[in-house]
Parts: C-alpha cells; sequence; structure tokens
C-alpha cells in the first residue's frame, strides 16, 4: 500500500511554479493527465517525471498516485526514470517496418556510432536510443525524433555523424 504522501518530497518554489502553470494551461483538468505529464516531463533535462513530481501532480490533481505511475509505464512517451539528455527515437510503427531498410539502417549505425545498443544510454548520459510509434514523418524518411524535433533524410553515416556533432 501507497502511504506516502506530496509532502513527504519537498519541490523547490521555482519547480512548483513551472508545474502548476502547466496544469493551469490544461485548465486543472485531470482528464488530460498524459498531455500534463508531457509538459512536466520536458521541464527536466533527462525527460522523466521524477517520483516527487508524480506525488506532487496526484495530489495536485486529486488522482490516485498509481493513475500517475500507470501513464507514467503505459505510454511510450513518458518515463519514471532518468533518460538521456537526447532520446533518440526512431520510428517502429508497421509502416516503417514494413521498409525495414531505413529502420534497421538508423539502428545499426546510432549503435556503432555511439557504441550503445537499443534501450541503453550514452556513459556520459548524451545519448538514448528507443523505439516509438509513429511520428509522421514518413515523407522525410529515414528520420528520427530528438527532443521532439524530426532530423530528416538520414541516409548515410556521414549526415548522421554531423547530426551527433550539432547536439551540444
Amino acid at each position: 500500500m501507497l502511504t506516502s504522501t506530496a509532502v513527504d518530497y519537498p519541490l523547490s518554489g521555482e519547480l512548483k511554479t513551472k508545474i502548476d502553470y502547466v496544469i493551469s494551461t490544461h485548465d486543472n483538468d485531470p482528464t488530460q493527465i498524459v498531455g500534463i505529464l508531457l509538459e512536466v516531463q520536458d521541464l527536466n533535462e533527462m525527460h522523466y517525471v521524477p517520483e516527487p513530481v508524480a506525488y506532487y501532480l496526484a495530489a495536485k490533481l486529486d488522482l490516485p498516485i498509481t493513475q500517475i505511475f500507470d501513464c507514467l509505464n503505459f505510454y511510450a512517451q513518458l518515463s519514471s526514470t532518468p533518460r538521456a539528455k537526447y532520446p533518440i527515437q526512431i520510428c517502429n510503427s508497421p509502416a516503417c517496418r514494413v521498409n525495414q531498410a531505413n529502420t534497421d539502417f538508423l539502428l545499426k549505425t546510432f549503435e556503432k556510432l555511439l557504441d550503445v545498443k537499443l534501450g541503453e544510454t550514452t556513459y556520459d548520459g548524451r545519448f538514448t536510443i528507443e523505439t516509438t510509434s509513429c511520428y509522421g514523418a514518413c515523407d522525410r524518411a529515414p528520420s528520427v525524433r530528438i527532443n521532439g524535433k524530426i532530423y530528416d533524410h538520414l541516409d548515410s553515416e556521414k549526415k548522421i555523424e554531423e547530426l551527433l556533432r550539432s547536439l551540444p
């Protein structure tokens, strides 16, 4: 049984203000929890919702904490554990899997250049390779999504190297 409350996890006033603002832009509507979690997750450089923040959201939205963690664990875009500064998302939707050449090329090239496998994070915490459902860039394939931005026409190792070097 979970007995912890938001009081057990103090957050900085600045973070509370940012979270409260996100909640207010969703009209304090708990049915918009997925959108709220996505925006709150973006407040964290490691692209996840820490446990204290989850408890704070549950208290503010009058939701059971289990509902917050259910969302964090169900949706691929959300995470309750730290991720890299730059999560590299490769589409694994049926349409892209039909064209395995793009998906396989991207996955193998990123794994080679970063020296990590799918789901792993580089030693410096900068990159994680992930797969995700469709992000609507089929016409720009092969592409990846990094922090919500699409990087397209990555049809050579050189272009992928240039992309990786361009990220601060």
